[in-house]
């Protein structure tokens, strides 16, 4: 694969020197008026969110002032990029619309923190980063309406890594982990990122404690599932929060298929309201699953991409992102190449049965995009916004 060419800056910083256009008011286009004029820009996609700030100051403090992300948030518009690392301390986002990538500023490089395991989340217009320094756990976070990294952010209540996250508009939810001091944790806090503040979840935490779970928004409600107890056993079960009544659920034997006794947390991501699970355990069965919710059961769909390398799930990302699922990672072998793989499942899928996928049915998978770029992903989000 060739050089490929330097990707845009997610928003190209403000010009030194003033220009005429600058000394225009606020009416953004000045024959709509302001707000005219901004509910037309809401509609503009965000991979043109760069060329609209170059324009002149006003555009610009529309997007870096955060008020176009919030009018698009109240019209219910908002597209989900792709963020990924591939190499320590740098990001990259990409967009499946367009398929285009565009640089992220590099995170400010604490040594602790740039090794350490991280955790990753991406919440209305933030990326958060959870890792180590010296003394205790650390947030970075990343905005996308000032393109700048910020190392300063309010803690959670309970400090904590290997947990289980979803997001849903300005909200994130936590549940689980295990501290510094090796404490599994039941507790779970809600992040809003409007405030930029942790408070514990209304309700409460778990009623297990787990590590190394993961994390789902479906149907509106919270899923966390499978895990390790403090007896190390893999735990099979989930538990759902629901924030209109502010309970949990414990769900026998929700738990995917896993992805072997020393593999990451489970591999799931939500499509249409719809649960796809990747079994990665075995290198030869890379399996495709979908959980039927009405018999709380799992069924074959398919093959993943034969070509993408991981250990026991480490190294690959595999999300949601709008209608696609998508599996990211480098080809076997590793030739200093990403790759992002995309299925569209069916509009509707019938709840008996298989759904019509079968077992061990070739899907097309479609390679969306390649970059040059190291082949582990270590950490991957999408954000909608």
């Amino acid at each position: 694969m060739a050089p490929a060419a330097a990707a845009p800056s997610l928003l190209r910083q403000p010009r030194d020197e003033p220009t005429s256009d600058d000394s225009e008011s606020d009416s953004l286009i000045a024959p709509l008026g302001r707000d005219l004029s901004i509910s037309c820009l809401v509609r503009c996609r965000r991979a043109d969110h760069d060329k609209v700030a170059a324009l002149n100051k006003s555009f610009r403090s529309l997007i870096r002032g955060g008020e176009l992300y919030r009018q698009r948030q109240i019209a219910g518009i908002a597209e989900p990029w792709v963020y990924m690392s591939c190499n320590l301390m740098q990001w990259e986002a990409f967009d499946p619309a367009t398929r285009r990538w565009f640089n992220v500023p590099k995170m400010p490089a604490d040594p602790v923190f740039m090794h350490s395991d991280k955790e990753s989340l991406a919440v209305g217009t933030e990326l958060l980063i959870v890792g180590r320094e010296m003394e205790d756990m650390a947030i970075y976070k990343y905005r996308l309406d000032t393109n700048q990294w910020t190392t300063d952010n309010p803690p959670m209540n309970t400090r904590r890594c290997l947990f289980a996250s979803a997001s849903a508009g300005s909200l994130a939810y936590v549940a689980g982990g295990v501290t510094i001091k090796g404490e599994i944790l039941t507790s779970a806090e809600l992040y809003n990122s409007d405030t930029a503040t942790w408070k514990p979840l209304p309700g409460g935490g778990l009623k297990t404690p787990r590590k190394k779970c993961c994390g789902v928004m479906m149907d509106g409600k919270f899923h966390v599932m499978g895990g390790y107890g403090p007896d190390r056993v893999p735990m099979t079960s989930a538990e759902v929060y629901d924030p209109r009544t502010m309970t949990w659920e414990v769900v026998p034997d929700m738990c995917p298929p896993s992805c072997g006794p020393y593999g990451c947390p489970p591999l799931c991501a939500v499509v249409g309201d719809e649960l796809y699970a990747a079994e990665v355990a075995d290198k030869k069965k890379m399996e495709l699953w979908r959980y039927v919710k009405g018999r709380n059961a799992w069924v074959s769909v398919g093959k993943l991409p034969a070509t993408v390398a991981c250990t026991g799930g480490w190294g690959m990302a595999f999300k949601g992102v709008g209608e696609r699922l998508v599996v990211i990672g480098g080809p076997r072998g590793g030739i200093g190449v990403v790759e992002i793989h995309s299925w569209v499942p069916p509009a509707a899928v019938a709840e008996e049965g298989d759904g019509g996928g079968g077992s061990a049915v070739p899907l097309r998978w479609e390679v969306i995009a390649g970059r040059q770029s190291g082949t582990f992903v270590y950490n991957c989000a999408i954000m909608s916004c």
